[in-house]
């Protein structure tokens, strides 16, 4: 059990049987009255987020979750395969548990969080950037360069994102996974 205060971004809590991640919270002092916590949890089972308040001082049911390396193999009939980096065993995780999945390509490295007490996968997450190759753009159009126009790139994962007009297909380019925006070009 913990303490409501206790709670900061990437804890997990038993909530009507269902586990919780806090995505966002904030400790708020009304004018009048008891310090409150507005969290922001998201189901890790269905992804739905809601927005919960608690008392300072309620008491949650936290759960113990373990974070393991794991690298993603291939796909399967059963789900994504993907193999333990400490104990190399191999495991299918379901595409709507793997955060950042449209940037994932084989060998990446992905950190899988597991119930430590049950051993259920809760979710994976792909790193918060990733380098990935252009396979597809349009050439930019010279002297368009004044503004910062962006233009559609299709990367080697079939997604689609936006990307500076000096982008050419072959360039090597840095995604920021949780929302498909362009971070950089990587030289090699």
């Amino acid at each position: 059990m913990i303490n409501s205060q206790e709670i900061k971004k990437g804890t997990c809590i038993r909530l009507d049987n269902q586990i919780f991640i806090c995505i966002d919270f904030n400790h708020m002092k009304p004018g009048k009255g008891n310090t409150i916590m507005r969290t922001k949890l998201k189901n890790v089972t269905t992804g739905n987020v809601l927005e919960r308040t608690f008392q300072v001082g309620f008491k949650l049911q936290d759960v113990m979750v373990t974070r393991r390396p794991y690298q993603y193999l291939y796909e399967s009939p059963e789900g994504y395969m993907f193999m333990n980096q400490e104990t190399y065993d191999q495991v299918p995780i379901n595409k709507d548990l793997i955060t950042g999945f449209d940037f994932m390509k084989e060998n990446d490295i992905v950190d899988v969080v597991s119930d430590a007490d049950e051993g259920v996968i809760l979710y994976a997450e792909m790193p918060q950037k990733t380098v990935l190759t252009v396979t597809h753009s349009e050439p930019g159009i010279k002297g368009d360069t004044a503004t910062n126009t962006l233009k559609p790139a299709t990367l080697e994962t079939g997604v689609e994102i936006r990307v500076p007009l000096f982008i050419n297909e072959g360039d090597k380019v840095q995604v920021d996974t949780r929302d498909g925006s362009y971070v950089g070009r990587v030289k090699e």
